[in-house]
């Protein structure tokens, strides 16, 4: 396994959880008891953290990213499936994140929620306890709205006012792919100080 020191933060990993050898946990990472981290996983805490409840398993691949703002906070008993994408959402105990299913900043999953393979669940957007998301579709609204993939127009209409831009980047809509990379770059730079430990 990596740990990784990010800006002075180091993960926590107790001794009853597993971390695979070639997963990653950087930064403010902290593990629940029992806690199973899979083979090419990645946690890593930009800027805020992330905390990993009891008997939660990230499958391969997954990735899980904290940030200042919205933190990535895992409950107890939650599977993260394999290229899943939790970034900087709130997932209550019991969640099932299925393969390639996305979770964005400021997203809330209810206990018990299901997110099926390929779903989405929108930034700003909270899904209700037990909700399922089928295979494919887009969760977006607070609460959460359901919309099949051939429902572009109907979803835009709720996604444009969840502010995509300005709660992952910081920015108004419409700005500039430039200067909107030109602050991701910045913001990533500060990885040339990470402490392998």
């Amino acid at each position: 396994m990596s740990l990784i020191e990010h800006r002075g933060d180091r993960p926590v990993v107790p001794s009853s959880a597993y971390v695979a050898p070639s997963a990653v946990l950087c930064g403010r990472v902290i593990l629940g008891e029992r806690a199973r981290i899979l083979h090419q996983a990645v946690l890593t805490a930009e800027d805020g953290e992330i905390r990993i409840g009891a008997d939660v398993v990230v499958m391969e691949h997954a990735l899980v990213r904290g940030r200042r703002d919205h933190p990535a906070l895992i409950g107890d008993a939650v599977l993260i499936g394999p290229h899943a994408h939790v970034n900087g959402a709130t997932l209550h105990d019991e969640v099932f994140v299925a393969t390639g299913a996305s979770l964005f900043p400021g997203s809330v999953a209810g206990a018990g929620a299901e997110l099926r393979i390929n779903s989405v669940l929108h930034v700003r957007s909270t899904l209700p306890p037990g909700t399922v998301v089928p295979i494919g579709w887009i969760a977006a609204g607070d609460p959460a709205e359901l919309f099949s993939p051939d429902r572009h127009d109907e979803l835009w209409a709720v996604q444009e006012g969840l502010d995509f831009p300005g709660t992952v980047y910081g920015v108004p809509r419409g700005t500039a792919m430039r200067e909107i990379m030109s602050r991701q770059a910045r913001h990533f730079g500060a990885h040339a100080q990470d402490r392998i430990l």
